[in-house]
Order: C-alpha cells, then structure tokens, then sequence
C-alpha cells in the first residue's frame, strides 16, 4: 500500500510540475527584444523661417483646389491658420468636401502639415485683416485686435447684465412718447 500511495504522490507531483512552465512572452526582457522598429512615414513639418513666404506658398496651394474662390493665410510659430473663399451658395457638404481636398493638398506639403483650415467667412475675413496688419509691421497689436474681436462675438450678452443707461447730468430727459401699434 505504501507503494501505492508513493507512486500516486510522485505522480501528481509530476503533474503539477508540469503545468508550471516558465512564460517569457509576458514579460520579455529588454535584452531580448528582437522587435522590428520602423521609420515614420508621415511628413514631418519643417520649420517655418520665412512666414510670409509660407504664407504665399499655402495661399497658393488652396487656390489651386477646385472650389476655392481665394485663400488667406496667417502663419504662427510653425502652425498656419487658412481661411479659404468659397462659393455662398455651395451646402454644408460641400463646402466641408473642399475643406478636406485643401487639407489634403497642405498634408502633402511639409509646410501645411500643422495648418488649420477654415471655411468660415467671417474668419476669413479677420484672416485677412490680420495679415494685412502684419504686412503693415504691426503684427502683435493686429493679432491681438481680431482676437478680441472674435472673443466678442463669442461671449454671449445676457438680458440681466444689461445695465440701464443713466441720463448724463445738466441733460434733460426728453419724454418718452408710447405709440400704441
């Protein structure tokens, strides 16, 4: 019996030692890492040291995208802001189908890769001011004007901040005349 019991136990032993196998795909150890490293394939933005010649070469680039009426670039550090022209009559589709071919054509380009595309009139608007500005060797002030600008039509005006106008000293208010419509 005591055979009997030893070779169960030597056995289930075995078994058990078995299934405790050492597993080196957790956690691989940087000495052998035999993984395959590849190159970045994107783009890389250069850097931008002439903005006004960036900003020709990327007005130039959105132009030549069928749809796009004209273009206005401003160029910041190493990102642009384009504000491409188009048509007023085009749908919301469209207009976002154009935006997406002159964001195709500037990924292509190693200055446009950090651009950012805008279709909206009023920004184009301000994109243009703006340039017109730094063209004008006041590129801080004309920046920082468009921006508060913006900032203004953002911000909305609540009925309750409204503060009524107060009549200037010395000044008599003239009645107030109630037509009934």
């Amino acid at each position: 019996m005591s055979k009997w019991l030893t070779s169960t136990m030597v056995l289930c032993l075995l078994a058990t030692g078995c299934g405790t196998v050492a597993r080196n795909e957790t956690s691989p150890s940087p000495q052998n890492n035999n993984r395959v490293k590849v190159q970045q394939t994107a783009p890389r933005a250069k850097a931008i040291s002439n903005p006004k010649q960036v900003a020709a070469h990327l007005e130039s680039l959105a132009k030549q995208v069928p749809g796009v009426n004209g273009a206005h670039c401003v160029v910041f550090k190493n990102t642009a802001i384009v504000g491409i022209d188009v048509d007023g009559n085009l749908d919301r589709s469209r207009v976002g189908t154009i935006k997406y071919a002159v964001a195709e054509a500037f990924h292509k380009d190693p200055y446009g890769i950090n651009a950012i595309v805008t279709a909206d009139m009023d920004l184009s608007h301000r994109l243009r001011d703006v340039q017109a500005d730094i063209n004008r060797g006041r590129p801080f002030s004309g920046i920082a004007e468009e921006l508060s600008d913006i900032v203004g039509r953002i911000v909305p005006q609540l009925p309750r901040e409204v503060q009524p106008r107060q009549p200037e000293p010395g000044k008599q208010e003239q009645p107030k005349i109630h037509k009934n419509l």
